[in-house]
């Protein structure tokens, strides 16, 4: 799996924490819910008992009684036959607040529909008769079949009639329809003829509160003139007149706080007072947002439609409504309005019958409580999602690193693990840069040992060439001879070439026991220039022909390591100063003490280093040596860089102005 697939996997864990943030917003919204309902009950309770109070003995209106339902107007529609001045106008067609029935007994199936509203003083009364063309009063044949409206009002004992009837569309009056058909001024209206049927607009005084009020519309029948049938009547002939109580809302808008609303219902579901307040969202102005509002918004719109999907499925309501059936509405629950926003309700039944529903925007509850944790939430996806953004970019950035380093490594070794080039230099600071740069060492370093093993190779079938050839030389001499002493020379000379691989063999054994033992050797702290004054004092005892002393400090320069190795260091580093030193000549052996290393030097004198030998000199088979010690196989200046690397130090040689130095560099123990 690539980097770039763990990072993103390892970052999709950062997504449990707007999902613990979501489980706990559903927590709070169930909690606050419940909390809000409790409280809504008790509110309903209190508001019930004051409703109470103000109906006083307002008689209640049976269920199944005959009503007509008046809403109330601001101002007075226009008497012209015409519905575009009545309340509900401007909404859909299921909004408006029509109320209907149907004839029976006319084979045409016409229908009546009606609304009602009330003023101070007026009822004013919108009948509808759709599907059938009006047949118009005849002055000259009163008794000619026509529609007509008759208008009944009964308040206690005493029983009134008006009737409605016009010759033509237009201006009309009422008439008494049990006396002296005498025209009452105080019903006036229009009559309209529409669209498949006629409409007409009446004005009458409002019926006392006790009294109960209907109306009938009257044609003939299809049939009236050849059967003799009675006329079809359609409305109610005597109903309760129901209207919204406007003292009690004014005392009810009191009593209710911002997003609630309240209604009080009939038995049968009527309203007979119904108040709301708006929600104060405190909503800003699209325009004046900035980006991260913008996102912030969205982000919370999906978090409230996140904690809508785990609410109860709420029961839909029609708030504008002027009948609610109390019956299928929950006693404590979620309602849906026609505009979706969901809230909380509770109903509350009065001593009386009626009923007093409340309810509060669910909306409203999110911003008094939620509205700031569902921020944050929301600026934490934000978050969490830019994180996650940054972490793809920062992993392929690594990746990207990760493949060119990968190539460059590639294309430095070829299939047969022979080096190519070096690597190129990493200017980063980081670790990718400090393994670019490791790696570019390894390379340079293998390049190095690449170079050392082919000319190891050389140098040593070099030095194997002339002691073979002079074995062979010999051998086939001895065997074309007979003279001894020729085959005594031939002997001597094979004898001899043999001695020189066996130092050959000796000298590689050597140092490979030492690479050996290296790994083996144990280490300890012990006092250089006390090993080195006295291993100084050894080889002036054994060697009185040059003139070897010490020059440093008798203590106190501690070194952790192996004093054995280090003896035989300075083995190394003496015998070679000695073949290169003439009689009665100078060694010096030196060690100085600085911050934190220590300085062990061999001095001798004599001739000088080539230039170009300063650094292979450590290398195995390279010696300068000439006349009788030609030959030697330059294994003792590989064995002191092995035992100053093992010690984490190095050793250099440089030329003096009457002589060489070889200088090894030591760690100071602490």
């Amino acid at each position: 799996m690539t980097l770039k697939r763990q990072l993103f996997i390892a970052s999709l864990l950062m997504l449990l924490i707007p999902w613990a943030g979501l489980q706990f917003v559903l927590e709070l919204d169930q909690a606050l819910r419940n909390q809000a309902a409790r409280q809504l009950q008790g509110q309903a309770g209190r508001v019930a008992g004051f409703a109470a109070e103000q109906l006083g003995q307002s008689p209640t209106i049976e269920p199944g009684s005959p009503v007509i339902y008046a809403e109330l107007l601001s101002r007075a529609p226009n008497l012209d036959g015409y519905r575009d001045d009545w309340p509900g106008y401007d909404e859909e067609e299921s909004r408006q607040q029509w109320q209907s029935t149907r004839s029976v007994s006319d084979s045409g199936g016409a229908a009546v529909s009606w609304q009602a509203a009330v003023n101070r003083n007026h009822l004013y009364l919108l009948i509808r008769v759709s599907g059938r063309t009006p047949e118009f009063f005849n002055p000259g044949n009163p008794d000619q079949p026509h529609d007509r409206i008759l208008l009944h009002l009964a308040n206690g004992n005493q029983t009134s009639r008006r009737l409605i009837r016009t010759q033509a569309p237009g201006a009309i009056n009422a008439i008494e329809a049990d006396g002296e058909n005498s025209t009452d001024y105080r019903i006036s209206g229009y009559w309209q003829v529409i669209s498949n049927g006629y409409q007409a607009e009446l004005r009458v005084p409002r019926p006392p509160p006790s009294s109960r009020f209907g109306f009938q519309v009257l044609w003939p029948a299809e049939e009236a003139a050849n059967t003799g049938k009675e006329t079809v009547v359609a409305g109610h002939t005597s109903a309760q007149l129901v209207t919204r109580l406007p003292h009690l809302e004014n005392r009810l808008d009191a009593m209710i706080a911002q997003g609630q609303g309240a209604w009080i219902l009939e038995p049968d579901g009527w309203v007979i007072a119904h108040q709301r307040q708006d929600s104060d969202t405190g909503e800003t102005r699209f325009d004046s947002l900035t980006p991260l509002q913008i996102l912030e918004r969205i982000s919370l719109n999906g978090l409230r439609a996140l904690v809508r999907f785990y609410q109860p499925e709420p029961v839909e309501l029609d708030a504008e409504s002027h009948r609610l059936e109390a019956a299928e509405l929950p006693s404590r629950g979620l309602v849906r309005h026609r505009n979706d926003d969901t809230f909380m309700l509770v109903k509350q039944p009065l001593d009386d019958g009626r009923v007093l529903v409340l309810e509060e925007s669910l909306d409203q509850l999110l911003a008094l409580s939620g509205s700031t944790l569902g921020s944050v939430i929301a600026r934490s996806v934000l978050l969490i999602i830019g994180l996650m953004l940054v972490l793809l970019g920062y992993a392929s950035w690594l990746s990207w690193r990760i493949t060119r380093l990968q190539r460059a490594v590639s294309a430095s070794i070829d299939d047969d693990g022979r080096i190519l080039g070096s690597l190129p230099p990493a200017r980063a600071k980081d670790e990718l840069g400090d393994l670019s740069r490791q790696f570019s060492h390894m390379v340079d370093r293998l390049q190095g040992y690449t170079d050392y093993l082919e000319s190891f190779s050389r140098r040593l079938s070099h030095e194997l060439k002339t002691p073979v050839a002079v074995v062979r030389s010999s051998l086939e001499n001895l065997s074309h001879t007979t003279d001894p002493a020729d085959q005594a020379s031939y002997i001597d000379r094979a004898r001899s070439a043999t001695d020189r691989l066996s130092q050959i063999l000796q000298g590689m054994s050597e140092a490979a026991r030492l690479e050996q033992s290296l790994d083996h050797a144990e280490k300890e702290t012990f006092d250089l220039a006390d090993v080195a004054a006295q291993t100084t004092l050894a080889y002036q005892e054994l060697d009185p022909d040059h003139h070897i002393h010490y020059a440093g400090p008798a203590s106190g320069c501690p070194c952790h390591g192996s004093p054995e190795l280090l003896v035989q260091l300075l083995d190394k580093l003496v015998d070679n100063a000695r073949d290169f030193t003439p009689c009665l000549g100078r060694i010096e052996v030196r060690l100085r003490s600085g911050p934190g290393q220590l300085e062990l030097s061999v001095f001798n004198e004599g001739s000088s280093l080539p230039q170009n030998l300063t650094s292979d000199i450590f290398s195995p088979f390279v010696s300068v040596r000439t006349g009788q010690q030609e030959g030697h196989l330059g294994q003792g200046l590989l064995i002191v860089r092995l035992i100053a690397e093992h010690h984490n130090g190095h050793v250099l040689a440089a030329n003096e102005a009457d002589g060489v130095r070889f200088t090894v560099t030591l760690p100071a123990a602490a």
